[in-house]
């Protein structure tokens, strides 16, 4: 599975060797910056990839008017200037470029979280304009001292390891890192409820989403040490500020140093004129390398996806970056095609649709499988384009529910149960297999590959003749359930792709598909 991407549209300040990068693989690149909302609008539909920094906003207006549009870059690493769900939707791939900035971003904290201790900014201010205040910026040194870190991903991990070289103390946490790996690089995980009370300095490093707006604020400060100090150099809006002015008013906070602002350039006067307070303008990836290294990497990114290799960086497309490791692959396709036999095979529409991977081999699958059948599923039913980006989405619109669970066992399965058909599979090799119908054995299993009958018949062989009479020059092979009485589920593969069976397919076929 691969992306086609003929003209990519970059819309900010971008690194040069972003768009080089691009047109050595053989794609061509604008770059237009600082355009209008309706100038962007206008300019969409003729690209089928989009990178941008900050600057440009990427509204659902925007992306409903990307009628090409496939894959859109964001050159760093927050994307709160891109509506995920509206691309999401459109199964519009959204990634960033998650390491790019990392060093940059880490050495800005640790700026100013020694700023913080120094007063080094109003003391540098203060000489400037000639005074002598040494008595005024007395310091506190950083020895021995807690500093928790709230988002222990990449820039939260080697804040900590700078700052543990300090001799501070590091807590920290994080919803996605057990207490067991932070330990692994020296941060003992707590709770947040925990944290406020033993922390000196908290400097954050989450995206900003509704868990996380608002997340140091009228509630946590008060059970804070009096005096505490606070950093953000990820995104505005995960310290209230207006929480925050409180709190440096009140003593309760004894300085903050801040890169980012709900609104930028920020407009809290009573914010940024407080003495307490240092700040500079979104600094945190603003450096020579960090910029070159972003640009590289998304570029690198998109042609990656071109050719099929991956999607590193992909935010909103779980089973697709899956479909695209090689380990994975496989899976995917089974799934996919499981999802378009069981829609196929019934009678009416699901609403629920039970997914267990089973075995060793998929005991990582469940997190991306069930999008895999979804998108199956859905395959007859979806009014717009459908892949594994907006799957899950469409089928919350139809009212489907999806159910993936994994279960031990020594085989590698995926069954699938939807109304009165159920399903299972595996990979063989790397092709995906039908295993049973309904506890109807396959034996060997048959091949989701091709083109496929399958009829329910309790003599198969004189059908198969029929079939193959009805389908005039193709040839057909018969796979045959073994295990059951009567009446039993039989497929049979043709070894030339037929779309139309001359209406023969109404007289026995329950299900005529091409995988």
């Amino acid at each position: 599975m691969a992306f086609t991407l003929q003209r990519v549209l970059i819309s900010d300040n971008v690194s040069p060797k972003c768009a080089e990068y691009l047109q050595s693989n053989g794609i061509a690149v604008d770059t237009k910056t600082k355009l209008t909302k309706e100038q962007l609008i206008a300019e969409i539909p003729n690209y089928d990839g989009l990178i941008v920094r900050s600057a440009t906003k990427v509204t659902a207006e925007v992306i409903e008017a990307g009628s090409n549009l496939k894959i859109i870059g964001r050159a760093g690493t927050g994307v709160d200037n891109i509506d995920i769900p509206a691309a999401s939707k459109k199964g519009i791939v959204v990634m960033n470029t998650p390491g790019g900035n990392t060093l940059s971003a880490v050495e800005h904290t640790c700026a100013m979280i020694s700023c913080l201790a120094r007063h080094i900014p109003q003391a540098h201010r203060s000489l400037k304009e000639g005074r002598w205040d040494r008595k005024v910026y007395m310091g506190t040194e950083l020895a021995g001292k807690t500093l928790a870190i709230i988002g222990l991903g990449r820039i939260g991990r080697e804040v900590a390891k700078r700052m543990q070289s300090y001799d501070m103390t590091t807590i920290g946490f994080d919803p996605l890192v057990s207490a067991q790996e932070s330990a692994e690089f020296g941060v003992e995980w707590l709770p947040v409820e925990q944290i406020w009370p033993r922390a000196d300095y908290i400097t954050v490093h989450t995206p900003l989403i509704p868990q996380t707006k608002g997340l140091i604020g009228e509630k946590s400060f008060p059970v804070c040490k009096k005096g505490v100090r606070v950093v953000n150099v990820a995104r505005g809006g995960i310290i209230d500020e207006d929480a925050l002015v409180q709190a440096l008013e009140s003593g309760q906070c004894g300085g903050a140093a801040l890169d980012v602002f709900v609104e930028e350039p920020p407009t809290n006067a009573a914010l940024i004129q407080n003495p307490h307070v240092i700040c500079t303008p979104h600094l945190g990836a603003s450096t020579t390398e960090a910029q070159t290294r972003v640009a590289v990497e998304i570029a690198e990114q998109f042609v990656d996806a071109v050719q099929g290799k991956s999607l590193f960086g992909a935010i909103n497309a779980r089973a697709l970056s899956n479909a695209l490791k090689p380990e994975t692959r496989p899976v995917v396709a089974l799934g996919e095609a499981m999802g378009i036999l069981a829609s196929g095979l019934s009678s009416q529409p699901h609403q629920e649709v039970n997914v267990t991977a089973c075995g060793p081999g998929m005991k990582g699958a469940g997190s991306y499988v069930g999008d895999a059948v979804t998108a199956g599923i859905l395959k007859s039913r979806a009014t717009s384009p459908l892949n594994l980006v907006n799957a899950s989405l469409y089928a919350k619109e139809l009212g489907v529910q999806v159910n993936t669970v994994y279960e031990e066992g020594s085989r590698n399965l995926l069954k699938v149960s939807a109304g009165s058909v159920s399903l299972v599979g595996q990979v063989q090799g790397s092709h995906p297999v039908l295993l049973e119908i309904n506890g109807q054995s396959f034996g060997a299993g048959v091949g989701l590959v091709g083109s496929l009958v399958f009829f329910v018949s309790s003599e198969p062989l004189k059908h198969l003749a029929e079939l193959a009479g009805g389908l005039q020059n193709n040839q057909v092979i018969a796979f045959a359930a073994s295990t059951a009485s009567g009446e039993r589920w039989n497929a049979a593969k043709l070894t030339q792709p037929a779309s139309d069976l001359g209406g023969f397919e109404k007289k026995i076929c329950s299900f005529f598909t091409t995988f």
